[in-house]
């Protein structure tokens, strides 16, 4: 009879763990989820930076050529062109420094999905084993409630004789 007990309180603990180690997962599993978020997002806002960085960068190769045509006629449409030319170089710079940005984010966004896939699968098997435990309690808790009542209906035939 003891033994029954503590066996369904050793149940019920390892049930309330089960259910403990579930929800933390779950709370993991929205942070994980929060962070994809976040990084998409910031992909986006990097992707929008470059092509406006790409945008200007045309703009201004255009207007590099047309200096350059007006360089041949005039001195100091070189100085311009040159300077131009700088402002080219410096924003390919920052249009391959957002790609090599961009390129990163997507592979912390797959790692970010990797674990989360990673976690989704723990969480689906701890809720397997939280229901399977479940399960296993009202089992014995069935088993428990018809000991009980045989041993009630004993102790009533003893106590007839």
């Amino acid at each position: 009879m003891d033994q029954i007990r503590a066996r369904m309180a050793a149940l019920r603990l390892e049930a309330d763990d089960s259910a403990a180690k579930a929800e933390e997962y779950k709370m993991k599993l929205k942070t994980l989820e929060t962070e994809n978020m976040q990084k998409e997002q910031e992909i986006t806002s990097l992707s929008h930076k470059n092509q406006v960085l790409e945008s200007e960068v045309e703009k201004l190769e255009e207007s590099v050529k047309k200096f350059k045509g007006e360089a041949e006629s005039g001195a100091q449409a070189g100085g311009q062109a040159d300077s131009m030319q700088r402002k080219i170089q410096l924003l390919e710079e920052e249009a391959e420094e957002s790609d090599r940005t961009i390129r990163e984010l997507n592979e912390k966004l797959r790692q970010t999905d990797v674990k989360s896939g990673h976690y989704e699968r723990k969480v689906q098997a701890l809720e397997q084993a939280r229901d399977q435990w479940e399960s296993k309690y009202e089992e014995m808790a069935k088993k428990y409630a018809d000991s009980q009542k045989e041993l009630d209906t004993l102790a009533i035939d003893i106590g007839n004789i």
